[in-house]
């Protein structure tokens, strides 16, 4: 259990608040590329309690501004997309991408009011698909070189989902190994050639036992955190009857990322972005090490799940999530469908907009949620003290040199599972040949 006050110190992010100002010392993912790829590229954007409009000019150009036009507060979104900018409607002026107004053609002639009219901006780039906001002070820091990062354009593909709950709980589900035993059990196991592009639907490791057999006949994990230049790197050790061990290493990314195996051939790179504080997207960016990813099919796949434009899953409160007390005594353990991103859904919003942690009760299989709350709460005294460079990947490290992480499951005798899952992962990066992923 932990107090209502430090509750809310973790959970809310707007601006002004603690975590909030954590948060905007980071890059934040604020769209998808393919949000932009209309005929009119003018997003709406709501990030960290702020609402923003994305839009590319016509030089080609990114800009990030603020949503309400300075003079009145008229809704930039309907704005104008012409001479290298957007112009509100209402009454004329222009904004170019760094917030500048540059003409406000109703007021008098000569006027240089313009001059003194700036509205909020910040800095934008695009990476691989998702389009990365910087919304803190001063210089925008670098990006690591991440594996999502690092890979071809080809090798990438990106997406969101929108759950209506509070960031925090969003992102812990990810760094909790122990409930893939439970919530996404599967009675019955599927095909493993048919898993492209699903998560926890190959084969573990190098065997031929179904993921999903593994996790649902060894759901005592043995789980270890280590503390790294990132975040933390958490290891989840099952051990089977026959001796051997099945290692699984996924990581979390500060403030609010996780970086986790989907398959032999992929990982997902996932950030938790509060919209607000009731409500968050997941991004994720699925990199494979093996060939080019089939976009057209993880779309489609997707898609299927998901109502655009606000990628609002189908499945949801309003509708049980899908719930069939039929499909749960004889298909999963949730009775919700087989797409595992519903069953974190359901996990993460059924809790409330923001879980009452005064009410929590947490287990030893709940390590590495434990650590990362002390590694944000120390990251926000931190910032408090004025002492930026005490925050991970702000603290003097060279971030072009944090590679990986590493995300991999793999499985090997009981006493030598450190050197199995590192071999494994060099023997990975070794055969990569679309792109250099040797760390």
């Amino acid at each position: 259990m932990i107090s209502q006050e430090l509750n809310e110190t973790l959970t809310r992010t707007g601006p002004g608040t603690e975590a909030g100002e954590v948060m905007r010392r980071y890059w934040q993912p604020a769209a998808l590329t393919d949000e932009l790829a209309g005929k009119r590229p003018v997003v709406p954007v709501r990030l960290l309690g702020e609402d923003l409009v994305l839009f590319r000019d016509s030089e080609g150009e990114l800009g990030l501004i603020a949503r309400g036009c300075p003079h009145r507060g008229a809704d930039l979104c309907y704005g104008r997309l012409e001479d290298n900018g957007l112009r509100c409607p209402f009454h004329g002026w222009h904004f170019n991408r760094n917030g500048q107004c540059v003409e406000q053609p109703g007021e008098p002639e000569g006027s240089r009011m313009h001059e003194q009219i700036r509205t909020t901006s910040y800095p934008v780039i695009e990476k691989n698909g998702i389009v990365f906001a910087y919304m803190g002070p001063g210089t925008p820091p670098a990006f690591p070189n991440f594996d999502c990062f690092r890979a071809p354009e080809s090798h990438v593909f990106a997406f969101k989902g929108l759950w209506e709950c509070n960031w925090l709980q969003a992102m812990e589900v990810g760094i909790d190994p122990a409930h893939a035993s439970f919530l996404h059990r599967f009675l019955q196991d599927e095909d493993p050639a048919d898993s492209y592009g699903k998560q926890f639907r190959d084969m573990a490791a190098n065997t031929e036992i179904p993921m999903t057999k593994l996790l649902r006949d060894y759901p005592r994990p043995d789980i270890t955190v280590e503390e790294t230049d990132y975040g933390m790197r958490i290891i989840a050790l099952r051990h089977m009857e026959d001796g051997r061990t099945h290692v699984r290493i996924t990581n979390q990314i500060f403030p609010e990322a996780i970086s986790i195996p989907m398959s032999r051939e992929m990982i997902i790179t996932q950030w938790h972005v509060p919209v607000d504080d009731e409500t968050c997207y997941w991004y994720s960016m699925f990199t494979s090490f093996d060939k080019p990813v089939d976009k057209q099919k993880m779309r489609d796949q997707r898609l299927r799940e998901h109502r655009l434009p606000y990628y609002a899953p189908i499945k949801n409160k309003r509708n049980n999530y899908g719930f069939d007390p039929e499909e749960q005594a004889r298909e999963t353990y949730t009775g919700m469908g087989l797409d595992i991103n519903v069953h974190d859904q359901w996990a993460v919003e059924s809790p409330g907009r923001i879980f009452d942690r005064t009410r929590e009760h947490l287990g030893k299989t709940d390590v590495a949620i434990i650590k990362y709350r002390r590694m944000l709460r120390a990251a926000i005294s931190s910032l408090k003290d004025g002492n930026t460079d005490a925050l991970p990947m702000c603290n003097g490290v060279d971030v072009s040199k944090i590679y990986g992480p590493i995300s991999n499951d793999t499985i090997g005798t009981r006493d030598n599972w450190q050197d199995v899952f590192t071999q494994s992962d060099a023997e990975r990066r070794e055969a990569c040949k679309g792109w250099d992923a040797k760390v």
